[in-house]
């Protein structure tokens, strides 16, 4: 959603004055079509614990189709000779044979002259185990280390629009980790930045179809009108789900739109009606039961607190919070929710951070974040194989930030890791990541899409 300001920067001027002051000019890959996935090389470093874990690594890239090349540090220069125009877009670095500091040495060998091999809009993944469960305290150190060095790797090469996540595999999900890798290497991650994963082990991962796994399967998108809602909607259309979109009867004219271009089914609900969750509980076990229910409608009703009128607090916590787990124990308890489902919740930056002037929007969302937490590890949930995880939106460019002033735009857009403002699709690949038959192994998650804010990332 490109402003007159982008628009200048993107221009010849503009992009002269940009250059001189150091700005960066949006340029993200964001995945239009297919998998999104390097087409470029991809190298792999590193060791893993044990050859298992490694061959289960390299049997999942292969799966991907990726041109992958495994080669250390001492390897540089045959593969990558001075001088040549060599370049490869990812790298991957298997950190769990770190077992102490000396080891971490490792990483500055491989990565300082590889950063430079690296095409722009590149994927950095570095793999660790869970430093909890270490067999000694040095290893611990090294594996929470990697963390750190994660983090301040994508400060590093964000103005490129290049992006470093940590993937934690638990050693038991060694094979659970293909849907996971898919979405990080890929350009459906390009908002996703300086984030730590893990992936805690599943049963069986079943086969789907790669370009669309979740034909037959019914989501649930409340909100789906407009905006993020909107964009979920045909992210999770676009593979395969039939979605069932519920927004206010206000809403009718443009959720019908929405739903008649997707193929989708309209449901005008107000999710705070006494009525709501059991109506749309219904039309999900109409379809066979729903595979997905994402809770995105929201609001914000933004005041100090010393002026905050009691109805904009209990609208937001009521509509941001309450609505949603009265809709999730419904679906729960009429079995609406299939087995293998996922529940996936919108909570936000705000809610980690917290907002002057938005004390009931931070209250709400930051609930969103305790009631995944919790739901995560409802015994009954994982027996039936539900996942509950939730995006964390940073800056979004919407309509709604339209609306703020130029120069408060700008800086807000700057704040983060990638220096722009990410857009619906982000948070959008995000949930149709969560909602991935083969994302089973994660569980418990609020990711943060914010570009690696600055502020409370």
């Amino acid at each position: 959603m490109a402003d007159k300001i982008e628009q200048f920067l993107r221009s010849s001027a503009g992009g002269a004055i940009a250059a001189r002051l150091g700005l960066v000019v949006p340029d993200l890959r964001r995945c239009t079509a297919g998998s999104g996935l390097p087409t470029g090389r991809v190298v792999i470093a590193g060791k893993a614990t044990n050859a298992a874990a490694g061959e289960a690594l390299r049997a999942q890239l292969d799966a991907l189709g990726l041109d992958c090349l495994a080669m250390q540090a001492a390897d540089i220069a045959t593969h990558f000779p001075e001088g040549s125009d060599e370049k490869c877009d990812a790298l991957i670095y298997d950190g769990r044979g770190c077992d102490n500091a000396g080891d971490l040495a490792d990483l500055q060998r491989f990565f300082s002259p590889m950063l430079r091999k690296l095409n722009n809009n590149g994927r950095i993944l570095v793999i660790a185990e869970p430093h909890e469960s270490a067999a000694s305290a040095e290893r611990a150190a090294a594996q929470r280390g990697l963390e750190g060095f994660t983090r301040s790797l994508a400060k590093e090469i964000g103005n490129r629009g290049s992006t470093a996540q940590l993937l934690i595999i638990a050693p038991q999900a060694d094979t659970d980790t293909g849907s996971t890798l898919s979405y990080l290497l890929s350009s459906k991650s390009a908002y996703i930045d300086g984030q730590p994963i893990t992936v805690r082990g599943a049963s069986t991962v079943p086969t789907t179809d790669a370009e669309r796994p979740l034909s037959e399967r019914v989501v649930i998108v409340t909100g789906a009108a407009r905006g993020i809602g909107e964009s979920i909607a045909r992210v999770l259309a676009r593979a395969g789900a039939r979605i069932i979109g519920v927004d206010i009867p206000s809403a009718s004219e443009a959720l019908a739109a929405v739903m008649q271009d997707i193929g989708g089914e309209s449901l005008e609900a107000d999710i705070t009606a006494a009525d709501a969750p059991s109506t749309i509980a219904a039309r999900a076990s109409a379809l066979g039961g729903a595979h997905a229910v994402v809770h995105n409608a929201g609001v914000t009703r933004d005041k100090l607190l010393v002026n905050m009128p009691e109805q904009w607090w209990d609208m937001t916590l009521e509509i941001n919070l309450a609505a949603a787990q009265r809709i999730t124990r419904e679906l729960l308890d009429s079995g609406a929710l299939n087995d293998g489902g996922r529940i996936i919740g919108v909570a936000s930056m705000v809610g980690m951070s917290g907002q002057r002037g938005q004390t009931n929007y931070a209250t709400s969302k930051a609930g969103v974040i305790g009631y995944i937490d919790y739901m995560s590890r409802d015994p009954a949930l994982i027996e039936r194989g539900i996942t509950v995880n939730g995006v964390a939106p940073g800056f979004i460019e919407t309509q709604m930030t339209e609306a703020i002033p130029v120069l408060t735009r700008e800086i807000a857009r700057r704040l983060n890791s990638l220096s722009q403002g990410g857009q619906p699709e982000d948070v959008a690949e995000a949930i149709a990541w969560f909602a991935h038959p083969g994302s089973a192994a994660i569980n418990g998650v609020t990711l943060r899409v914010c570009g690696q804010n600055w502020i409370g990332a």
